[in-house]
């Protein structure tokens, strides 16, 4: 293992170690589980929720264009997903999280 993997692997276990830290006092919060379990990092739950946000934006312009249907907006996050993530899980927790709740229980209607 080379220097480079270490200190990847050290704030890959400083940041699940800040998300345990909250599990402890909210033991609801299970989108940080499923990022722990997954091995999950930083980066990637920060793409995640940037995307989610414009993902967001983009569903309530189109709710203002009148569109009802929101599927590509789905397909965009799921083709989009680190791949040990599995696009159920992800939903099922962030609706149970209460994160990006609209856009979530919109997609759970593609699952």
């Amino acid at each position: 293992m080379n220097e480079q993997e270490l200190i990847h692997r050290i704030n890959l276990l400083e940041y699940h170690q800040k998300l345990l830290l909250n599990l402890l006092s909210n033991p609801k919060l299970n989108y940080y589980k499923l990022i722990i379990e997954k091995g999950i990092s930083e980066e990637e739950v920060q793409k995640f929720f940037n995307l989610c946000d414009d993902l967001s934006m983009k569903m309530e312009e189109q709710k203002a264009e009148g569109y009802v249907y929101f599927h590509p907006l789905f397909n965009e996050l799921s083709a989009s997903l680190p791949s040990n993530l599995n696009i159920n899980e992800v939903i099922h927790s962030c609706i149970t999280q209460k994160l990006f709740e609209t856009l979530m229980l919109e997609f759970r209607k593609y699952l």
